[in-house]
């Protein structure tokens, strides 16, 4: 009997090191580590009580069948509505949704529709890192391109001047930013979209975080690009619901390239789980009470992130203030010829010596880094964030 031998679609593919981290977490947690996971990217709350409470009647109203591929009309409908008042320009409509198991199908959608071999694809770095294996399954190439850190890290048109070229056919931006938190402000924003339409590039935005920010909700591309032809904006409920495992996302986009994403997706998961759609509907029709469950969550995130920056800067750590999301971007030192990865190898220490996982910055193409989640109970943000510095210091001596 031969062994199994990887198809050449995916030879070149590299597991997500986010999950990967926080499974490392869970397994020696299991055989008794007392390890704080502080790389976990979901929110560490429950489901709000009222929308736990409506997939209870849906369900009982029979909400287990399949619905259309591009999800049940209600839901498709108030995500138009509520995209059409951002958007100044022409109302969008619910034939320009697709809901998706989560946004990550959303995302490969529109990249395994819109892109191939030998397109160029901008992905400011450092930046999720399924966006660069997404493309790579779409046989193009993602560009990565880095920001200054006295920016945060975040790109100008003169960053994607530079690292532009006749290939390129478009651009991914996320904001506010996983991993650094960052968040583009409309001046920003609207410069870089300027930029892109000059050049015909297709800008796919991942707003999962857009609530999750801490002067007001961050700018969603729709409020601030005259026309929707060459965009695709990228939501859902996972991170301001606290609703990851539900599993919904959606997409927004051109009804031509809606069409294709469509029957991309009909070959591959049809419709996202029913009861899940129906608790996706829940949260979207009930503003006061989503709006209410979103702040309170906020809050809790923005004491944790004042607490844990306080700590940094008095031990005189490097890291990225976030604006929004729920990371640390910590520089964990820089890279050497005998030292290419220190985020990596800092990340094993960390583990192994001080029972604290966090994700290495590499898999963020930014391996002088490391991302701490503070969606995890205070006590444990906080005590890991004190090892983490222990670490720091012991390392650099």
């Amino acid at each position: 009997m031969t062994g199994y031998a990887p198809s050449t679609n995916i030879t070149e593919l590299r597991e997500s090191a986010t999950i990967a981290a926080s499974a490392r977490a869970k397994a020696l947690r299991a055989a008794g580590r007392p390890v704080i996971d502080l790389g976990a990217g979901e929110p560490d709350f429950p489901t709000p009580p009222f929308v736990m409470a409506e997939a209870h009647r849906a369900l009982e109203a029979g909400a287990t069948r399949y619905t259309q591929v591009e999800g049940i009309l209600p839901l498709r409908e108030i995500i138009a509505e509520r995209a059409s008042a951002l958007h100044p320009g022409e109302r969008i409509t619910s034939d320009q949704v697709i809901v998706t198991a989560g946004t990550k199908q959303a995302l490969f959608n529109a990249c395994f529709s819109l892109f191939g071999s030998g397109d160029e694809v901008m992905v400011p770095t450092p930046g999720w890192t399924s966006y660069y294996e997404m493309l790579a399954l779409s046989r193009a190439t993602p560009i990565a391109v880095r920001g200054a850190p006295e920016r945060q890290l975040k790109l100008t048109p003169s960053d994607l001047a530079r690292a532009s070229t006749s290939r390129t056919r478009g651009l991914i931006l996320n904001s506010p930013c996983n991993p650094t938190g960052a968040v583009y402000s409309r001046d920003e924003l609207r410069d870089i979209v300027a930029f892109a339409a000059e050049r015909d590039w297709w800008i796919l935005s991942d707003e999962i975080y857009r609530a999750i920010s801490y002067d007001g909700e961050a700018p969603s591309l729709l409020s601030i690009a005259h026309s929707t032809d060459r965009l695709v904006v990228v939501d859902g409920v996972a991170k301001s619901f606290a609703m990851t495992g539900w599993r919904i996302g959606w997409s927004i986009a051109p009804r031509t390239l809606t069409r294709s994403m469509a029957a991309l997706q009909s070959h591959t998961t049809s419709n996202a789980a029913t009861l899940s759609q129906h608790a996706a509907l829940a949260a979207l029709s009930n503003p006061t009470a989503a709006a209410e469950a979103t702040a309170s969550m906020v809050g809790e995130f923005k004491r944790r992130r004042d607490s844990a920056l306080e700590l940094l800067r008095a031990a005189s750590i490097e890291v990225i203030e976030p604006q929004g999301a729920f990371y640390l971007y910590i520089k964990a030192g820089d890279a050497t010829h005998e030292e290419k990865e220190p985020g990596t190898t800092f990340a094993r220490r960390l583990l192994e010596q001080h029972d604290v996982a966090v994700v290495p910055g590499a898999a963020f193409r930014s391996p002088e880094w490391i991302r701490v989640s503070y969606a995890a109970p205070t006590e444990h943000v906080m005590e890991g964030v004190r090892r983490i510095i222990q670490a720091r210091i012991s390392w650099v001596r």
